[in-house]
């Protein structure tokens, strides 16, 4: 019998082999001696006896077995061979009892490498066991900016807090992400409710940490036994469902990455009572979010609305099958506010842009509102109603933390169309839609390098948010051009300790500042003349210019996209992406209100700049731009892309103020930044985009 099994499992080898071959690969065991270098490496640490996942295990230590085994680990060498020999002897045994000795490997990466125990991990290979038990070497690699590292390093530290080493993402934050998760779900255990006292102990070398001392595994868990067995259950579930639907052709993702996309999707609690069956559903149902997740977050931006001449003969045909909406049978959009818009500048703004929609198409349209669903939970129902009582056909959710609950819908209703107001937000089933407020900003930015006289400008910002930086810079770069002397001094509202809006005019006043970018909308309930760019005084302010979001025009637009039959098909270059909707000055979208209290030469070549900018003949970001730091992102003759614009972290060379940390923001702003914040390791770094809030207050600034 295990000779006969010996015989299929060789099969498995030599069909491996002859792949490999054809594609110029290296057909054996890969060798840790040959891929490591000695001096990458910081430490080796003992993890002692562990359970280790068995599709984790890639290959051998050393050379010196490599080539009995091709690289699937299915055995190479003739059956009547003494390796044939104990190979189907090991066989019999884990048929008759299990195997269970444990084998010695080095981990390296979250990849484990054989010491001594290669024809065990062949057999339960070929019987696709789950893991196998095993006395573990970490070798930490010194940390560098490699991305991989830098996971594996977040890698090792959940592995530390939770006892897992079965799951592995190809993106920084999926741990976190993961942790999140299983915290905020409490059916399944989460995390528990005290955590005991990591013990320490002196070691003589560096430990994983880098701190010298090796932390005793079992005294830092954060998750309960229970939690952990949930966990893997899930997850071997998922991964089982997710290959049958074809989850391997999907090579730019790992089985975790798609794991922890479905779970923020469904819940923890959700996916632990999941059968594989029902999980195959969901997956089909998904299948395209994975599909963005594979092409690694791609954003087809959409910078224009399109053009009527632009027909042909698929886009006709699809404009003579549009429905005729009319009194009798007009088109329900919704638009979802989460609280009253009174209460808030940025939501007021969306409201004020549904009343637009509602004059522009008469009875050919009914619109209805939701302003009391704040949870997730509660955004999901009032969706639901919306679509099975009220029969809505259109969704707008307002802000960012709207994504989930207006993904999970549009998954569960792929025939009604919802868009979410935030910025390169990568998901399929749903668009998104935002302004491009930086063009206006950098008109305000010249209209105050122009007035200053005291070469100082202030500017307040509330989440350190990407699409927010870009404005900052945006402003800054105006003054700049009309002032080489000015500087712009910034504040963010969301610093711990920054209760009292009070507190910060006064610091900017005594500060010498004399003009000042505030919010950009007032909010009805709460009239102050402190918002848009104004002569900052002792009294009251003195407003001189005004940036503004022109909601109304946005949705005009894509309400006439919808109704004339263009959606998904000319609305965007390619409709296989995600399609962010990020419109400015040429579409209407932003706008300036300027008062007569600015000199007419300098309105005159705001006007000026503003009509390039329309033309397209001139962008904010164009020509040399430098960093704080002194680094140049950007040479003469040139324009900062759209990607970098949208997920700039850095700061213009005259702005005074940083981007603050996570941990210098109050605890309200942490969810946002979390979310959507700017992460500012390099210069270069490309994570993160905009974000608005109802909670700002502030609108884009």
């Amino acid at each position: 019998m295990s000779l006969e099994i010996y015989e299929k499992a060789r099969k498995l080898g030599q069909k491996s082999y002859k792949k490999e071959i054809s594609q110029g690969k290296y057909p054996y065991l890969p060798v840790l001696e040959d891929i490591v270098d000695k001096d990458s490496i910081a430490s080796d640490v003992s993890l002692g006896l562990v359970d280790i996942p068995l599709d984790r295990v890639i290959g051998t230590s050393n050379a010196g077995r490599t080539q009995a085994f091709a690289a699937n680990f299915m055995p190479l060498m003739d059956a009547k061979s003494e390796f044939g020999s104990k190979w189907s002897n090991l066989c019999d045994a884990h048929l008759d009892e299990g195997i269970r000795d444990a084998i010695k490997v080095y981990e390296y990466l979250n990849y484990y490498y054989v010491v001594e125990g290669n024809k065990r991990v062949s057999v339960l290979k070929y019987f696709e066991a789950d893991s196998i038990p095993a006395f573990v070497t970490r070798k930490v690699p010194k940390l560098t900016d490699d991305e991989e590292i830098k996971i594996y390093y977040e890698f090792m530290d959940f592995n530390r807090k939770t006892g897992v080493n079965f799951i592995w993402f190809s993106h920084e934050g999926g741990y976190k992400r993961l942790m999140d998760q299983v915290r905020i779900n409490k059916k399944h255990g989460g995390e528990l409710d005290s955590i005991p006292t990591i013990s320490a102990v002196s070691s003589g070398k560096d430990s994983a940490d880098g701190t010298g001392v090796a932390l005793r595994a079992e005294s830092s868990k954060i998750w309960s036994e229970d939690t952990i067995l949930e966990l893997k259950a899930a997850y071997r579930r998922f991964a089982k469902a997710f290959k049958l639907k074809g989850g391997d052709s999907l090579s730019r993702m790992t089985t975790g990455d798609a794991f922890i996309v479905f779970v923020e999707l469904k819940s923890f609690d959700a996916v632990c009572e999941m059968s594989i069956e029902e999980i195959e559903v969901e997956i089909t149902a998904m299948w395209q979010e994975f599909l963005v997740v594979n092409d690694e977050y791609l954003v087809e931006v959409s910078l224009d609305p399109p053009e009527e001449a632009k027909k042909n003969v698929l886009t006709q045909l699809a404009h003579s099958l549009a429905p005729n909406y009319s009194a009798s049978k007009p088109l329900k959009v919704a638009f979802i506010f989460g609280s009253d818009p009174t209460q808030s500048d940025w939501l007021y703004a969306h409201e004020l842009g549904r009343n637009h929609i509602k004059e522009v198409f008469g009875d050919k349209i009914v619109t209805l509102k939701i302003t009391t669903a704040s949870t997730e939970p509660d955004l999901i129902a009032a969706m639901e109603d919306l679509i099975e009582t009220q029969h809505v056909e259109v969704i707008f959710t307002t802000t960012t933390r709207m994504v989930s609950a207006s993904l999970k819908c549009a998954i569960k209703y792929p025939n009604v169309k919802i868009l979410n107001c935030s910025l390169n937000t990568s998901h399929r089933y749903i668009r998104t839609y935002y302004a491009r407020l930086y063009e206006a900003k950098f008109l305000s930015g010249m209209v105050a390098g122009a007035l200053t006289e005291t070469d100082k400008i202030g500017y307040i910002a509330d989440y350190p948010i990407v699409g927010v930086t870009a404005n900052i810079n945006a402003f800054a770069l105006g003054a700049k051009m009309v002032n080489p002397r000015a500087k712009v001094f910034l504040k963010w509202t969301t610093l711990k300790g920054n209760s009292k809006m009070e507190n910060i005019y006064k610091e900017l006043y005594n500060e010498g500042i004399d003009y000042l970018s505030d919010k950009d909308m007032i909010t009805p309930n709460k009239a102050s003349r402190k918002f848009g760019m104004y002569k900052l005084t002792e009294g009251e302010p003195i407003n001189v210019i005004m940036t503004a979001y022109n909601w109304g025009k946005l949705y005009e637009k894509l309400i006439n996209i919808i109704m004339e039959g263009k959606w998904g098909s000319t609305d965007a270059g390619d409709v296989s992406k995600p399609i962010n909707y990020w419109w400015g000055f040429s579409a209407d979208v932003v706008d300036l209100i300027i008062s007569d209290k600015v000199p007419i030469d300098t309105r005159r070549l705001v006007n000026i700049f503003k009509g390039l900018i329309i033309e397209d003949r001139f962008s904010p970001f164009e020509g040399e731009v430098i960093t704080q730091e002194g680094k140049r992102v950007n040479t003469e003759g040139e324009r900062v892309d759209t990607d970098a614009i949208i997920k700039m972290n850095w700061l213009a060379e005259n702005v005074v103020g940083e981007i603050p940390d996570l941990d210098q923001l109050s605890e309200k702003a942490r969810p946002i930044v979390e979310m959507r914040g700017v992460h500012k390791e390099t210069v270069n770094d490309d994570e993160g985009s905009s974000v608005e809030d109802e909670d700002t207050g502030s609108g884009g600034c």
